[in-house]
Protein backbone atom coordinates (compact mmCIF):
# COMPACT_ATOMS: atom_id res chain seq x y z
CA UNK A 1 0.00 0.00 0.00
CA UNK A 2 2.41 2.23 0.72
CA UNK A 3 4.74 1.58 -2.58
CA UNK A 4 1.67 2.44 -4.30
CA UNK A 5 0.51 5.82 -2.93
CA UNK A 6 4.30 6.48 -3.50
CA UNK A 7 3.74 5.75 -7.31
CA UNK A 8 0.88 7.82 -6.95
CA UNK A 9 2.59 10.82 -5.19
CA UNK A 10 5.50 10.78 -7.93
CA UNK A 11 2.84 10.55 -10.89
CA UNK A 12 1.00 13.15 -9.95
CA UNK A 13 4.19 15.73 -9.00
CA UNK A 14 5.06 15.01 -12.37
CA UNK A 15 1.74 15.70 -13.91
CA UNK A 16 2.13 18.98 -11.89
CA UNK A 17 5.61 19.91 -13.81
CA UNK A 18 4.05 18.66 -16.86
CA UNK A 19 1.22 21.34 -16.91
CA UNK A 20 2.55 24.20 -15.05
CA UNK A 21 1.69 26.63 -17.71
CA UNK A 22 -1.55 28.49 -17.39
CA UNK A 23 -4.09 26.93 -19.56
CA UNK A 24 -4.94 28.26 -23.27
CA UNK A 25 -7.39 31.32 -22.35
CA UNK A 26 -10.26 31.46 -25.31
CA UNK A 27 -10.07 34.94 -27.07
CA UNK A 28 -12.42 37.07 -26.81
CA UNK A 29 -14.05 40.13 -28.96
CA UNK A 30 -11.71 42.82 -27.88
CA UNK A 31 -8.66 40.08 -27.96
CA UNK A 32 -5.96 40.67 -30.83
CA UNK A 33 -3.61 38.04 -32.57
CA UNK A 34 -0.04 39.13 -33.54
CA UNK A 35 1.11 37.54 -36.94
CA UNK A 36 4.79 37.89 -36.12
CA UNK A 37 7.24 36.53 -39.16
CA UNK A 38 8.94 37.33 -42.56
CA UNK A 39 7.98 37.15 -46.27
CA UNK A 40 5.40 34.41 -45.24
CA UNK A 41 3.54 36.29 -42.79
CA UNK A 42 3.43 39.43 -44.74
CA UNK A 43 1.86 37.75 -47.78
CA UNK A 44 5.02 37.85 -50.49
CA UNK A 45 3.76 37.55 -53.95
CA UNK A 46 -0.24 38.09 -52.60
CA UNK A 47 -1.96 41.39 -52.29
CA UNK A 48 -2.57 42.58 -48.58
CA UNK A 49 -6.03 41.37 -48.41
CA UNK A 50 -5.09 37.84 -49.53
CA UNK A 51 -1.98 37.55 -46.78
CA UNK A 52 -2.83 34.60 -44.22
CA UNK A 53 -3.33 37.59 -41.01
CA UNK A 54 -5.88 38.57 -43.37
CA UNK A 55 -7.95 35.79 -44.23
CA UNK A 56 -7.47 34.32 -40.64
CA UNK A 57 -9.22 38.01 -39.47
CA UNK A 58 -11.96 36.97 -41.85
CA UNK A 59 -12.76 33.83 -40.44
CA UNK A 60 -11.98 34.83 -37.05
CA UNK A 61 -13.71 37.83 -36.63
CA UNK A 62 -11.18 39.35 -34.74
CA UNK A 63 -8.42 41.98 -35.46
CA UNK A 64 -5.32 40.27 -36.62
CA UNK A 65 -2.29 42.45 -36.38
CA UNK A 66 0.30 41.39 -39.70
CA UNK A 67 3.59 41.59 -38.14
CA UNK A 68 5.33 40.26 -41.29
CA UNK A 69 8.67 41.60 -42.89
CA UNK A 70 10.27 40.15 -45.91
CA UNK A 71 13.71 38.69 -45.89
CA UNK A 72 14.01 39.30 -42.17
CA UNK A 73 16.05 37.14 -39.99
CA UNK A 74 15.15 35.60 -36.46
CA UNK A 75 17.52 37.96 -35.02
CA UNK A 76 16.36 41.27 -36.72
CA UNK A 77 12.30 40.25 -35.48
CA UNK A 78 13.71 39.93 -32.22
CA UNK A 79 14.82 43.16 -32.09
CA UNK A 80 11.47 44.84 -33.18
CA UNK A 81 9.18 42.52 -30.94
CA UNK A 82 9.22 44.44 -28.14
CA UNK A 83 7.68 47.16 -29.24
CA UNK A 84 5.14 45.23 -30.80
CA UNK A 85 3.93 43.51 -27.62
CA UNK A 86 3.32 46.95 -26.07
CA UNK A 87 -0.12 46.73 -27.68
CA UNK A 88 -2.12 45.53 -24.46
CA UNK A 89 -4.82 43.92 -26.42
CA UNK A 90 -2.74 41.25 -28.07
CA UNK A 91 -3.39 38.34 -26.43
CA UNK A 92 -2.18 35.86 -28.53
CA UNK A 93 1.21 35.70 -30.82
CA UNK A 94 1.17 33.19 -33.89
CA UNK A 95 5.67 32.79 -34.54
CA UNK A 96 6.24 31.65 -37.53
CA UNK A 97 10.18 32.31 -38.23
CA UNK A 98 13.10 30.55 -39.57
CA UNK A 99 13.01 30.96 -43.19
CA UNK A 100 15.53 33.14 -44.03
CA UNK A 101 18.12 31.75 -40.94
CA UNK A 102 17.68 28.58 -42.98
CA UNK A 103 18.69 30.08 -46.47
CA UNK A 104 21.23 32.33 -45.63
CA UNK A 105 22.46 28.97 -43.76
CA UNK A 106 22.93 30.75 -40.02
CA UNK A 107 22.83 28.83 -37.38
CA UNK A 108 20.22 26.83 -36.12
CA UNK A 109 21.22 26.71 -32.42
CA UNK A 110 21.19 30.61 -32.72
CA UNK A 111 17.41 30.55 -34.26
CA UNK A 112 16.56 27.95 -31.68
CA UNK A 113 17.91 30.75 -28.93
CA UNK A 114 16.04 33.74 -30.93
CA UNK A 115 12.25 31.78 -30.81
CA UNK A 116 12.68 30.56 -27.43
CA UNK A 117 13.75 34.27 -26.51
CA UNK A 118 10.66 35.43 -28.51
CA UNK A 119 8.55 33.17 -26.55
CA UNK A 120 9.68 34.15 -23.23
CA UNK A 121 8.93 37.96 -24.40
CA UNK A 122 5.81 36.86 -25.23
CA UNK A 123 5.08 34.87 -21.90
CA UNK A 124 6.00 37.99 -19.51
CA UNK A 125 3.23 39.73 -20.96
CA UNK A 126 0.64 36.92 -20.52
CA UNK A 127 0.62 36.44 -24.20
CA UNK A 128 0.21 32.69 -25.38
CA UNK A 129 1.84 31.59 -28.50
CA UNK A 130 1.54 29.27 -31.12
CA UNK A 131 4.50 27.92 -33.20
CA UNK A 132 4.74 27.20 -36.78
CA UNK A 133 7.37 25.61 -38.36
CA UNK A 134 9.55 26.03 -41.33
CA UNK A 135 10.71 23.11 -42.73
CA UNK A 136 14.76 22.81 -43.94
CA UNK A 137 14.42 24.09 -47.28
CA UNK A 138 17.53 22.11 -49.85
CA UNK A 139 17.98 20.64 -53.20
CA UNK A 140 16.07 17.69 -52.58
CA UNK A 141 12.90 19.62 -51.44
CA UNK A 142 11.87 19.94 -47.70
CA UNK A 143 12.52 18.13 -44.82
CA UNK A 144 11.28 18.73 -41.01
CA UNK A 145 13.57 20.65 -39.08
CA UNK A 146 13.50 18.94 -35.26
CA UNK A 147 14.37 22.09 -33.62
CA UNK A 148 10.62 23.51 -33.08
CA UNK A 149 9.54 20.30 -31.69
CA UNK A 150 12.07 21.04 -29.15
CA UNK A 151 11.16 24.10 -28.94
CA UNK A 152 7.20 23.21 -28.36
CA UNK A 153 8.13 20.62 -25.77
CA UNK A 154 10.79 22.81 -23.95
CA UNK A 155 8.44 25.86 -23.87
CA UNK A 156 5.25 23.62 -23.56
CA UNK A 157 3.57 25.37 -26.16
CA UNK A 158 1.43 24.18 -29.01
CA UNK A 159 3.11 23.63 -32.62
CA UNK A 160 1.55 23.60 -36.01
CA UNK A 161 3.78 21.60 -38.34
CA UNK A 162 3.75 20.83 -41.74
CA UNK A 163 1.85 23.21 -43.24
CA UNK A 164 4.15 24.94 -45.09
CA UNK A 165 5.35 21.80 -46.98
CA UNK A 166 2.01 20.58 -47.54
CA UNK A 167 1.31 23.86 -49.19
CA UNK A 168 4.60 24.62 -51.08
CA UNK A 169 4.95 20.86 -52.47
CA UNK A 170 1.69 21.59 -54.48
CA UNK A 171 2.76 23.38 -57.41
CA UNK A 172 -1.00 25.49 -57.36
CA UNK A 173 -0.81 26.71 -54.28
CA UNK A 174 3.07 28.58 -54.82
CA UNK A 175 4.28 31.15 -56.56
CA UNK A 176 8.20 29.96 -55.95
CA UNK A 177 9.91 27.87 -54.29
CA UNK A 178 9.46 28.89 -51.18
CA UNK A 179 6.37 31.09 -51.00
CA UNK A 180 3.02 30.33 -51.32
CA UNK A 181 0.27 32.45 -53.96
CA UNK A 182 -3.06 33.98 -53.02
CA UNK A 183 -4.67 30.17 -53.19
CA UNK A 184 -2.21 28.94 -50.97
CA UNK A 185 -2.19 31.90 -48.12
CA UNK A 186 -5.38 30.78 -48.39
CA UNK A 187 -5.08 27.77 -47.14
CA UNK A 188 -2.82 28.75 -44.89
CA UNK A 189 -5.04 30.75 -43.14
CA UNK A 190 -7.59 28.44 -42.83
CA UNK A 191 -5.05 25.95 -41.69
CA UNK A 192 -4.23 28.40 -38.65
CA UNK A 193 -7.58 28.76 -38.04
CA UNK A 194 -8.46 25.44 -37.29
CA UNK A 195 -5.24 25.08 -35.45
CA UNK A 196 -6.37 27.58 -33.20
CA UNK A 197 -10.17 26.26 -32.43
CA UNK A 198 -8.18 22.64 -32.17
CA UNK A 199 -6.60 24.21 -29.24
CA UNK A 200 -9.01 26.35 -27.67
CA UNK A 201 -8.29 29.68 -28.71
CA UNK A 202 -11.48 30.51 -30.74
CA UNK A 203 -14.79 28.71 -30.28
CA UNK A 204 -15.97 25.59 -33.09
Amino acid sequence: MKYILTVIAIILIQFSFNTKESPIQPLNQNNSILAFGDSLTYGYHAKPNESYPAVLARLSGHRVINAGIPAETSAEGLRRLPRLLEDESIKLMILFFGGNDIMQRLPMEKLKTNLKSMIAMAKAKQIDVLLISVPNLNLFGFSPLGLYDDIADEENIPLLSGMLADIISQPSLKSDQVHPNAKGYKMMGEKIYEKLKEEGWLKN
